[in-house]
């Protein structure tokens, strides 16, 4: 498994951050914790696989979001919704994000089911493409994109719903 210190170090230098990536996938911190823990030691086993093409973090995190996509396989049916080929979803002004906390947002990135939020954290988070995408997931590129626009749709409509709350508390 390679050298306990310079495990230790790289635990110490890219647990906290990483814990964050596995926070975006799991359900909770317990499930969070198993991804980090899992991810770790494939980062250990592996580290003499890194070819040196492109930043050691950029592989770290790699790894890491394969392990979580890994994890939320085992977990649930991630692909449960398919696309409807050639079927667009609207999504309407994304501004009414604007305004809003960065926590409340991500609580309610978390609300939504496992292949929505894989989807838009691995799309808009994490900037990989719907090919990408795809692929990791093991899934066609339209189903990433109907997934998308159904997780932004199903935000818009929390934040819209949260929003109406708040006018109605005030008033």
């Amino acid at each position: 498994m390679g050298d306990r210190k310079m495990q230790q170090l790289l635990y110490q230098r890219f647990a906290k951050q990483m814990f964050g990536v596995c926070l975006r996938y799991a359900k909770d911190d317990h499930g969070a914790e198993d991804i980090l823990q899992d991810g770790f030691v494939k980062v250990f086993r592996y580290i003499g696989n890194f070819r040196k093409e492109g930043s050691f973090e950029g592989w770290v995190r790699r790894i890491f979001i394969n392990t979580s996509i890994e994890y939320l396989r085992k977990q649930v049916n991630l692909y449960a919704i398919e696309n409807d080929e050639g079927k667009t979803l609207d999504v309407q002004d994304e501004r009414v994000f604007d305004g809003l906390e960065v926590s409340d947002i991500m609580q309610m990135v978390q609300s939504l089911s496992p292949g929505y939020k894989t989807v838009f954290n691995l799309y808009a988070i994490e900037g990989y493409s719907h090919k990408e995408i795809a692929e990791m997931m093991q899934i066609s590129e339209g189903t990433s994109k109907s997934q998308l626009a159904r997780a932004r749709q199903i935000l818009i409509a929390k934040v819209n719903a949260s929003q109406k709350v708040a006018i109605k508390v005030q008033l």
